[in-house]
Order: C-alpha cells, then structure tokens, then sequence
C-alpha cells in the first residue's frame, strides 16, 4: 500500500500563471474585460468558431446571462436533466422558471433525448442539455425538437472543453453555452466561466447584460458617443488577473488534453476485465461523440458496493468520490414542485447511487493509476468471496 493520499483532483499550473498576473498587475489594467480577457475570449473563437464569447467569473452566472437572455417569464417551463448540478436549474429558477426534469439514459448519464418530447409542453422554453463528463448529448435529437416547437438550446457545456458532436465543437450547436473553468476542470482559473453566444439575436444584448446593464463596452469601441443603463445586468466579468491564469492554460491546452487522454485510457484498459465480468461498468462514448478526458468514472451495480468500495479505496489512500444527487428528489424541489418530485426517474436515481469518479488530474502518474486499478480488482476479488 502506499503512504500517501492520493487525491480526487489537483489543479496543474503550467508555470506560466504567475508571470501573466504579473503583467496583468503591472498593466496598470485589472479590472475586467482587459487585454487578457480579450486574448481568452479570442482563442475560443478562433479555435472553435463560437460567434461570441464573454468570460464571467463562473459557469453558473454564464447560465444566468443565458436565462436572462432567454427572456424566461414566470411559469416559463425549461427542461432540465436531473442528474446534474444545481446551477444548470437554479439560473432559470431564479427567472422564474418551472423546472421540468429529464431522466438519464439507461447507459449514459446525459439527458434521454429520446424521451424529451413527452415533456414538452405549450409552457416549454429552453432545452438545456448537459454534456455530462464531456461526452455529449445527442444534440441532433435536441435540435430536431427545439425547431419543431420553436424552443432555444443551452448546452451546459462545463465539463466540455475540446469535446465534440459528430466533429462540431460542443458548446456551438445550441443557440448558447456556458463552460466552467473551475479548478476540477480541464482548463482552470480557479473559479471562472464563459458564456458562449451562437445564435445572433443574443449578441449585443449579452454585451450588455455582461456589462451590468450599460453599453460601456460599445463606448469604448467608439460606436456610441456615450455610455448609460439600458438595460437588466450584473457583474459578471472576472478580473484580469483570473484572465490572465486561464490564457496560460489556454496556451497548453493540447498538452492537457494529450496528458488527460493517456490517463483515461489507462483506466479504461486497465479496468476492462471487471467490466467484461460484469463487476461495474465503464463510461460509453456514443459513435457521434469524442472524449475530451475531462473524468473517468465507472458505475458499480449497488449502492452498497459503492459505498464499500469508497471506503476500500479510502483506506487504501486513494479518495474517490460519488456525483450528483437526482435534483427532482432535493429538498428544495420537493418543496417548490411536489409533482416534479414525485416523478420515477430510475436511470438518474441509478448514477446517483451507483456511480463513482476516480482520482483524475494531470499530474496523476502512471504508477498511481496502476495502484488505483490493482486495489479496485483486489477489492472485488474480496467482495466476490
């Protein structure tokens, strides 16, 4: 066994970090929407053609520039999966929305495209897909129904760096998308987000919005002779320093992903055998989609062998940890919308209990994925006498 712990996650720097805060300091600029923040806001577009992008200092407040943008009223319906985190539902709460919650499918843990329809109703608004693990949804599907019955598509796209749909970008099919920067995700800022705008009508007022409701940013580009309130808003661009460190992951982002990739496919090779024994299952990647790495999780058969491998393993100095809680059956929406509550949704009750992330990041070395893979296989050997 070994000595020392080893980790969930732990952020990478590139080392490049520091000496980009520290021009962005000694600019003289370090409030938001500066030199670093534009040279971020290019690359996106640049690499992967997204119309318009604006950093903001989180994924959740991309998603409320998104609902705000939606002109979501209340008694709005926008569906939602279930098993996701709370902000791709909260950002639409707070517009008054009702949520309406999508199940898994039966082997993914993305929304079931194709039981949405079902759920849409004369009261519909948004689809907001999330592309769980950086895998993506079917978004042919989703966008075959948002043209039928005239609904907008947000991808949820946080954990969907460098991910791709039938060899299109996610986070460039819907109408908007929001990403996460945060320090779990494969490019980090700490905390950190982007809205990404595709869809034209959305543009200058997402401009606006980011800009706490004034056309500032159109006053300094010269294109009105002064700036005022025109509109609802916040603050919800990030310093220059936050830009600053993304733009160093940004410039290493194929090394990242390279890195990444090699540590997924150890686990999936290494762990193969148990899957095949039918002990757990391992991550699907559908034929229209790639694998960006942004996690490797594998899906045990029962709550209570989940729960005994997690402590296994934490014996063992290896922190593993579960995901997310079905939100249709959280506190707050069994409070807010008992019906929705009450609804059977077993494939995203499934992942809840019986899905596990494995330790992942960059500097995770091959030794340790070994040792990660030889205790998961000597902990069934065990728990199958």
């Amino acid at each position: 066994m070994i000595n020392t712990l080893i980790p969930f996650n732990k952020p990478y720097l590139t080392g490049k970090e520091a000496h980009y805060i520290y021009q962005a300091v000694y600019s003289g600029k370090i409030s938001g929407n500066g030199v670093y923040t534009k040279k971020c806001q290019a690359f996106f577009e640049e690499r992967y053609g997204f119309r318009k992008t604006l950093l903001t200092t989180s994924c959740t407040d991309a998603l409320e520039m998104a609902a705000i943008l939606a002109n979501i009223q209340p008694g709005d319906e926008v569906i939602v999966p279930s098993y996701t985190f709370v902000s791709s539902a909260i950002a639409f709460i707070r517009e008054g929305a009702k949520i309406v919650f999508a199940d898994s499918g039966k082997n993914n843990p993305n929304m079931d495209a194709d039981a949405l329809e079902e759920l849409i109703t004369e009261k519909t608004r948004v689809i907001v897909p999330v592309h769980y693990a950086g895998i993506a949804c079917d978004m042919d599907k989703i966008m075959a129904l948002a043209d039928k019955y005239n609904l907008l598509v947000i991808e949820d796209a946080a954990q969907a760096i460098d991910a791709f749909y039938k060899g299109r970008p996610l986070g460039s099919i819907g109408h908007m998308a929001a990403f996460s920067f945060h320090e779990t995700k494969n490019i980090i800022s700490g905390e950190g987000g982007m809205l990404v705008v595709n869809d034209p009508r959305f543009a200058e007022r997402a401009e606006i919005i980011w800009e706490k409701g004034t056309n500032r940013a159109q006053f300094f580009r010269g294109e009105v002779n002064k700036y005022g309130w025109v509109d609802t808003g916040s603050s919800f661009l990030p310093s220059e320093i936050v830009a600053a460190f993304l733009y160093a992951q940004l410039e290493n982002l194929d090394a990242i992903q390279h890195k990444r990739k090699e540590i997924w496919e150890m686990y999936a090779e290494g762990l193969a055998e148990l899957a095949a024994k039918g002990e757990l299952i391992l991550p699907e990647i559908p034929d229209y989609a790639t694998n960006n790495a942004h996690m490797f999780y594998i899906v045990c058969n029962d709550l209570q062998t989940r729960s005994n491998l997690i402590t296994y393993l934490k014996e063992r100095n290896v922190f593993s940890v579960f995901h997310y809680l079905s939100l249709h059956k959280s506190e707050y929406n069994t409070t807010v919308n008992p019906l929705q509550a009450a609804r059977v949704l077993p494939a995203s009750d499934n992942f809840t209990d019986c899905l596990l992330r494995l330790p992942f990041y960059f500097e995770l070395s091959k030794e340790d994925v070994t040792y990660i893979i030889n205790t998961i296989k000597t902990f069934f050997d065990e728990y199958a006498d």
